[in-house]
């Protein structure tokens, strides 16, 4: 009886668990991807005599390729060389079809009460399923494909409790930034998040994925959210596995936190920190040199809708350049057979291979000295997309469609109500 991190690790090992326990948990999944899976390899080889060389299971070993796909640079070939190596010596597929966090559930491998690690920071994502999804090394994860088994210290909980009824405008990373806003980048160090309320409840699971995914922003272990009948259908046809919907039962949490969104407004967030929010009205004069749409906060089939519901029939603004990636391939084609995409392109946008594109600033999006972008990213760090002087601003689908026709931040209410006048 607990928080639910401590009714999944209840159920993983079939005996009460408790905040502040260490464990060894079988895992079901271990996920790298193109830029961590070569220290993982040595961290494993380290281990192979005892494991006969061999992962522990190929079937629930998982490397991606989407951080630099296709290959940028000839250092970024060689490495896909050398895991590709790897991935064919192990016979492990690899999935060159999109973002992992995206494509790992996709394929039916993230369901509830699960355990996942993977070696990236937002495998924090999979807790959107009811699931225990958290980031490692890459020495963690090799040891992990060695062994099938990892340790944890159970967290403490965080209770992030969201009510009220959303205005026009506002979108779930608009609520994500205020979350992050209230408890700072650190204010969730190894706990986890648990996301609850009717908001929470009424939301898509594309929508509850952008704030498990952002739960590591606040120093969190994980983010996450009880399945129920929306996980079940996003999940029907995508495994023949069963699992149980575990819930909360009597839970203690550290702090509870309580959000109503009703008079909430669009936000952005300012570098170089997550938690420099400010209302999108408040920083109008900020011109911006690029937009990007897309990653694993905010790549999926809604977000692009949103985006391209503001952009049908425009054209953006000559003073920046445009760049949209779906989050996978999936989304892709859907994207495509829905026409968002040909609306990008006939907006001026540049439409990208699936993947994590200039969100790590390795390709396809680059910032030069001093540039400005506003992006759907997590992330808004120095250096992270390019230049160490350019800045990063981070919002909403909507806010980043809106900039897109202006050249600089622009509240996309006024593109919205524009639209639909009351």
């Amino acid at each position: 009886m607990g928080t639910l991190a401590e009714e999944i690790f209840s159920y993983k090992l079939g005996r009460p668990v408790h905040a502040g326990d260490t464990v060894v948990v079988d895992v079901d999944h271990v996920m790298s991807h193109d830029t961590t899976t070569p220290l993982a390899i040595k961290a494993f080889r380290k281990l192979a005599k005892q494991n006969n060389g061999r992962v522990f299971d190929q079937k629930r070993s998982h490397i991606v390729f989407d951080h630099i796909i296709p290959a940028a640079t000839i250092a970024a070939a060689t490495l896909h060389r050398e895991v590709r190596s790897f991935a064919q010596e192990q016979e492990i597929p690899i999935l060159q079809e999109g973002i992992c966090h995206q494509v790992m559930p996709e394929k039916g491998f993230v369901l509830p009460g699960s355990i996942i690690v993977g070696a990236d920071s937002h495998s924090c994502t999979y807790g959107a399923f009811g699931a225990f999804g958290t980031g490692m090394g890459s020495t963690d994860i090799g040891v992990a494909y060695a062994t099938g088994r990892s340790w944890f210290r159970v967290p403490e909980t965080i209770n992030v409790n969201i009510t009220g009824t959303l205005p026009a405008g506002v979108f779930a990373k608009d609520i994500s930034l205020e979350i992050v806003r209230r408890l700072g980048v650190d204010g969730a160090n190894y706990r986890a998040i648990e996301y609850t309320g009717e908001v929470i409840e009424n939301f898509s699971m594309s929508e509850r994925m952008t704030f498990s995914n952002m739960a590591i922003e606040m120093g969190g272990k994980a983010g996450l959210i009880a399945a129920d009948a929306t996980t079940q259908e996003w999940l029907r046809g995508r495994t023949d596995k069963e699992y149980p919907l575990l819930r909360a039962h009597n839970p203690r949490y550290e702090q509870v936190i309580e959000i109503d969104v009703t008079n909430m407004r669009p936000l952005v967030a300012c570098p170089p920190d997550v938690n420099i929010v400010h209302p999108a009205e408040e920083v109008e004069d900020v011109k911006i040199d690029q937009v990007f749409l897309g990653t694993c906060t905010n790549g999926r089939l809604d977000d692009l809708e949103i985006a391209a519901n503001i952009l049908r029939g425009r054209t953006i603004s000559p003073d920046l350049r445009m760049v949209v990636i779906p989050a996978s391939r999936e989304i892709y084609l859907e994207a495509m057979r829905r026409g968002y995409l040909e609306i990008f392109a006939q907006a001026g946008a540049s439409v990208g291979t699936p993947g994590c594109g200039p969100c790590i600033g390795r390709h396809f999006g680059v910032l030069a000295p001093g540039e400005r972008a506003l992006t759907t990213m997590n992330r808004n760090f120095t250096g992270r997309m390019g230049d160490p002087t350019a800045e990063i601003y981070l919002g909403s689908p909507a806010t980043v469609a809106a900039t897109a026709l202006t050249g600089h931040i622009t509240d996309p209410r006024s593109v919205l109500l524009a639209e639909n006048p009351a």
